[in-house]
C-alpha cells in the first residue's frame, strides 16, 4: 500500500493511505537504520499492513524526496507560507527575508501572509505588502480571528503540501484553525508584558484540508538558520538583485564594499528597496562570521 507520513512520534509513524484516507500506525523496517535514513513527515512511502484490525503496518520503502528540510524535519513541500504579524508582535522582516532566501534556495514557492492587519491602525502593513509584491511575491492580508482573507489563502494552498512558518505569536495556529473552520492546533497567547509570543506547537504534523492538500504546523522555524548557503552566494536568493548583477564592475562582487556595484546603484536609484538591501548586508555578515569561525 502507498501513503503519506502525516505525523511522527518517537519511532512511530502515522501514515494516511492514499486511496481510502485510512490512517495506519507504522514502524520503519530496520534496513533504514542501516542505510542511515529515517522516515520524516511528508514522505511518500510503501507499507505493508501487519494488523488490519488495529491499523498497524510497517514501512517498506521511502520514495525519492523532491525536497528535504533538516530542521524541522519535513519533506516534499510545495509551498512555504510565511506568516508575519502586523502588530503584537511587530513585523520581523529580517526573519522574513531569511525565510524567503531559504525558500528560493530550496526552490519552494513562498507565500507571505500579513496577519492581524486590523491591529495596525496606521496601516503600516501596506508598505510591507508593496515592497514584496513589487518583487514578485504573493502577499495576502488576513485577519484570522475574523475569518478575513481565509478563502484567498485556501486557493493558493490547493493541491500542495504547505508548511506555515513565522515567529511565535504571529497567528499560525489561528490561521490553520480558520482554514479548517475548527480547532486543529492549540492557539497561543501573546504575553502582554513583553509582547512576545509563547510557542505552543511541539510536533510537526500534516493536516489534510482537502484531497491532496495538506497543511503542516511546524515548530523550529522561529530560530531560522540558513547556514547551508555560502555568503558569496546569498545575493542569488534576493531575486530582485539578479537584474543588476551584470552592472557590477568586478567579477565576484560582494555587493557590500565595492563602489561600482550594480546592486548598490539600484538601491540608490530606488529600484531596489533600501531596507531589503540593508537586511541582505546583515544576513551576509552573519553568514561570513560563521564561515570565518570554521577555520
Amino acid at each position: 500500500m502507498q501513503g503519506v507520513i502525516i505525523e511522527n512520534k518517537s519511532n512511530m509513524y502515522y501514515v494516511r493511505e492514499v486511496k481510502t484516507g485510512t490512517i495506519y500506525t507504522c514502524y520503519a523496517r530496520g534496513k533504514f537504520k542501516k542505510e542511515d535514513i529515517s522516515p520524516v513527515v511528508g514522505d511518500n512511502v510503501d507499507f505493508t499492513v501487519t494488523e488490519e484490525k488495529e491499523r498497524e503496518a510497517v514501512i517498506d520503502k521511502i520514495d525519492v524526496r523532491k525536497v528535504y528540510i533538516r530542521r524541522p524535519k519535513i519533506s516534499n513541500l510545495n509551498t512555504l507560507v510565511f506568516v508575519v504579524s502586523s502588530k503584537n508582535p511587530k513585523p520581523d522582516l529580517l526573519m522574513l527575508d531569511k525565510q524567503l532566501v531559504f525558500a528560493e534556495y530550496l526552490k519552494i514557492k513562498p507565500i507571505i501572509i500579513l496577519n492581524k492587519t486590523d491591529l495596525d491602525k496606521k496601516e503600516e502593513f501596506k508598505q510591507i505588502k508593496n515592497i514584496y509584491t513589487d518583487i514578485g511575491y504573493t502577499v495576502i492580508q488576513t485577519q484570522a480571528q475574523k475569518n478575513e482573507g481565509i478563502d484567498e489563502v485556501k486557493k493558493v494552498l490547493s493541491g500542495n503540501i504547505n508548511a506555515f512558518a513565522g515567529n511565535s505569536g504571529v497567528g499560525k495556529s489561528t490561521l490553520i484553525n480558520a482554514l479548517f473552520n475548527k480547532t486543529i492546533t492549540q492557539e497561543g497567547e501573546i504575553s502582554y508584558k513583553n509582547k512576545k509570543g509563547k510557542n505552543t506547537t511541539t510536533a510537526t504534523r500534516l493536516y489534510e484540508i482537502d484531497k491532496n492538500t495538506y497543511i503542516a504546523d511546524t515548530p523550529g522555524f522561529s530560530t531560522f538558520e540558513i547556514n547551508e548557503i555560502e555568503s558569496q552566494d546569498l545575493y542569488k536568493y534576493f531575486i530582485e538583485f539578479m537584474d543588476y548583477i551584470d552592472e557590477c564592475e568586478f567579477v565576484g562582487c560582494t555587493h557590500i564594499k565595492e563602489k561600482n556595484c550594480g546592486i548598490k546603484k539600484a538601491v540608490e536609484s530606488k529600484k531596489i528597496d533600501r531596507g531589503r538591501y540593508e537586511r541582505f548586508c546583515k544576513i551576509y555578515q552573519e553568514l561570513k562570521e560563521k564561515e570565518d569561525k570554521r577555520w
